[in-house]
């Protein structure tokens, strides 16, 4: 088993958080959060990859060949979908309070509004 994947992981997670703290445009702000989040893409796919295995298709190999592990991959895609939704509902959120207010820089958002 390699670290390459993890450290890559967390090299991408730390890009995303720098990104989200350094940020003063809420857009940004998202997309970082959207890096930080495809940081656990590359973490699952690291960990449910054996080297030397095969697609886990079970039709015609035999009982004993090594595949990769497909609930890593099915975790994959539903944490492809949480992001992506999430991503649409905090940049609909951007957008409600740049209507709102005339601004998305978050220093400028100080005010509570009724």
């Amino acid at each position: 088993m390699t670290l390459v994947p993890f450290l890559v992981s967390g090299w991408i997670f730390l890009i995303g958080i720098y990104g989200m703290v350094t940020s003063r445009n809420l857009v940004h702000a998202v997309g970082c959060l959207a890096v930080a989040q495809s940081a656990t893409y590359v973490l699952l796919l690291g960990i449910g990859y054996r080297r030397g295995a095969t697609a886990p298709v079970f039709s015609d190999v035999p009982v004993t060949t090594r595949v990769v592990d497909p609930v890593v991959q099915a975790l994959v895609l539903t944490d492809v979908v949480v992001g992506a939704t999430v991503t649409a509902l905090l940049l609909s959120l951007v957008i409600q309070i740049r209507k709102r207010t005339g601004t998305v820089n978050p220093e400028r958002l100080t005010e509570l509004k009724g």
